[in-house]
């Protein structure tokens, strides 16, 4: 790969490194199709995706904890079933074509806009009928929610597997997941995704190591890009409007959805 490429996708990787990390994303939903864009195969690219994410995550990851944003007995809970989902999906990724991860991964990219776009209220405090050892209650941050580990943990798996097929961390899935399936609060959900999406993408990641699709040299360069890019925007995430900022994404996401459907059938 000629410098002036690695140098646009440095550049490229620490911008949305730095946007997404203020929403608890690793950013695998902008460094998988950059890099198909630029030429690079699918397979390889969901693979440096997952390493950058691995990196974003730990950078960002390092700010929210200090903000007390991270609710970690959930986070590795729900990880648990996330990280093995990813595991499976980057380990059969090999069995897919790249036009076929393509258009999965449009699909993925579309659920997260129409997140982000509309607007959901969630009920967060336990209820009576909440009831029974499957429902966790939780008190983080000054606030009580209950998970239903049931419906936690199956969904976590399929969105961990989910992940690990189209190389991102899964927190385009996660913090959906935990909002409006789980009712957990958003800043927690958060907080907790910057965590959650690193363990995934390691998950994923071994998955396409063992498949033969890293190039570590492009994944250790750009892994320095992120890194910054995950400080920063975890660091201005502490106090930014999320809501406003989620909607310009959402539409954001779908030209992105857009493109990449259209370079697959084309």
């Amino acid at each position: 790969m000629v410098v002036g490429m690695l140098a646009i996708l440095f550049v490229l990787m620490f911008a949305v490194a730095t946007v997404f990390s203020m929403l608890g994303q690793g950013g695998g939903v902008l460094y998988t199709p950059i890099q198909v864009f630029f030429g690079i195969d699918f397979h390889v690219a969901a693979t440096t995706s997952l390493f950058l994410i691995m990196t974003t995550s730990l950078s960002a990851t390092l700010v929210f904890r200090k903000a007390k944003k991270v609710d970690w007995p959930l986070a590795i809970v729900l990880e648990s079933a996330t990280t093995l989902g990813g595991f499976v999906g980057g380990l059969g990724s090999g069995r897919f074509s790249g036009q076929f991860l393509s258009i999965l991964f449009a699909g993925v990219v579309a659920f997260a806009a129409i997140f982000m776009v509309r607007e959901f209220h969630m009920e967060t405090v336990c209820g009576r009928v909440q009831e029974g050892w499957a429902y966790w209650r939780r008190q983080f941050g000054g606030q009580e929610y209950c998970v239903n580990l049931l419906v936690a943990l199956p969904a976590s798996f399929i969105a961990g597997a989910a992940s690990g097929l189209v190389g991102v961390g899964g927190g385009i899935l996660k913090v959906p997941l935990m909002v409006l399936l789980l009712g957990i609060p958003m800043d927690v959900a958060v907080g907790s995704s910057a965590f959650m999406v690193g363990m995934t993408a390691a998950g994923g990641f071994v998955g396409h190591v063992i498949s033969g699709h890293w190039d570590w040299r492009v994944s250790l360069m750009l892994a320095v890009a992120v890194f910054i890019g995950g400080q920063i925007g975890a660091r201005k995430s502490i106090g930014i409007d999320k809501k406003k900022m989620r909607r310009i994404f959402g539409w954001f996401l779908v030209i992105i959805a857009t493109l990449m459907i259209i370079r697959a059938v084309t």
